[in-house]
């Protein structure tokens, strides 16, 4: 028991020292730049803490968390979604045509926009899966090509007179917007509207960890990611194991702007979000590919983005919270290596010390 609670102890200094580390790195950067960076910190604290932001971050760590769970599902086989991106922007724009062009009743229509959502994100993945099983092309060069090639789609057919139309009195070009019956309801807290989609991620979430830790594919999963070779001895199948697990990341991507869409906006346009995909990747490995680590990791990057609106206004640039974004991300990296040396030294030493009492006991007998 306390062997598992200083292993846990030791999982948990590795974020909270690159927090520490990233906020120190922040304040001295404010002091530099002759701001008083208590003051700042404060009052970004004071904002970021308020029930309407404390909302608007959760409904943006939505969005990050599925994106997060969409690389971390890559990466416990060792492989790089960058397609993320495109995956989810191809999924929701097409989401957005096949949800507005129907009528059907509220959850018919809802599930209609989900499936479609991920049918497009895992197709799209599947082409980078299929080429590294067939060609073995690497993942990352496939993939990020794809998300030239999806962006070239969207930019297309994102035109009046082909999917979409220009919006009244704007210049903004969207698709139509999606009727009432294929909203996805919310919950009110404190006078906003938190996504009713939020759930659904986090059921996605638990869903994961099941997959990962209570199936036999998520065995062959985690040790096709150890090691392929060794893998494959078993009896794993690794190409198969590859392309599969492209092609649940890319349905998993799909999910990434369905909150958006079902939530709020209701429609695809030129001002919808994106650039998740890089997100999702650095919060998968801020949690460590763990669905509990990712929520953490995706809290706490909508934090620090909505909680930078402030800085506007008292006279700081916005970029210090990318500099803490990407300093968080490089510590705790470190710190994760730093912590897994010292979990190797602690179980050489526990392993050399039973050596020793058997010895012991042997001489004794």
């Amino acid at each position: 028991m306390e062997t598992r609670i200083e292993r846990v102890l030791l999982q948990l200094i590795a974020p909270v020292v690159a927090i520490f580390f990233a906020a120190l790195l922040a304040a001295a950067i404010l002091h530099f730049t002759g701001a008083d960076a208590g003051s700042v910190l404060g009052e970004v604290v004071a904002f970021g803490t308020t029930p309407a932001s404390l909302v608007a971050v959760v409904n943006k760590a939505t969005t990050f968390y599925l994106a997060g769970i969409a690389g971390a599902i890559g990466f416990r086989m060792l492989l790089f979604n960058i397609g993320i991106d495109g995956q989810y922007r191809l999924a929701v724009f097409f989401a957005a045509v096949v949800g507005a062009s129907v009528s059907l009743p509220p959850v018919l229509h809802v599930t209609l926009i989900i499936v479609v959502a991920m049918a497009v994100g895992a197709g799209w993945a599947a082409l980078a899966g299929y080429i590294k099983v067939t060609r073995g092309v690497s993942e990352v060069i496939s993939t990020i090509m794809l998300n030239a090639v999806a962006t070239g789609i969207i930019a297309y057919l994102l035109a009046p007179g082909r999917l979409a139309e220009r919006a009244a009195g704007s210049n903004n070009i969207r698709t139509t917007p999606i009727p009432p019956s294929g909203w996805f309801p919310g919950f009110e807290v404190a006078g906003k509207e938190v996504f009713g989609f939020t759930l659904v991620a986090a059921a996605l979430g638990i869903g994961f960890w099941i997959l990962l830790n209570r199936t036999r594919f998520g065995f062959e999963l985690r040790a096709s990611g150890l090691s392929l070779r060794a893998a494959a001895v078993s009896g794993v199948n690794s190409k198969r194991m590859i392309f599969v697990t492209m092609v649940m990341s890319g349905a998993m991507a799909g999910l990434v702007g369905i909150p958006q869409l079902l939530g709020s906006s209701h429609q695809y346009g030129l001002d919808f979000p994106a650039g998740f995909g890089f997100t999702g990747l650095a919060i998968a490995i801020l949690g460590r590919n763990h669905p509990l680590g990712v929520a953490f990791g995706a809290l706490l990057w909508a934090w620090l983005e909505r909680s930078s609106q402030i800085l506007d206004l008292l006279g700081v640039s916005r970029e210090i919270v990318t500099i803490m974004q990407a300093t968080i991300v490089l510590s705790v990296v470190v710190a994760y290596e730093v912590v897994r040396r010292v979990n190797v030294r602690r179980q050489q030493k526990l392993v050399g010390r039973s050596e020793h009492v058997g010895i012991e006991n042997g001489a004794t007998a």
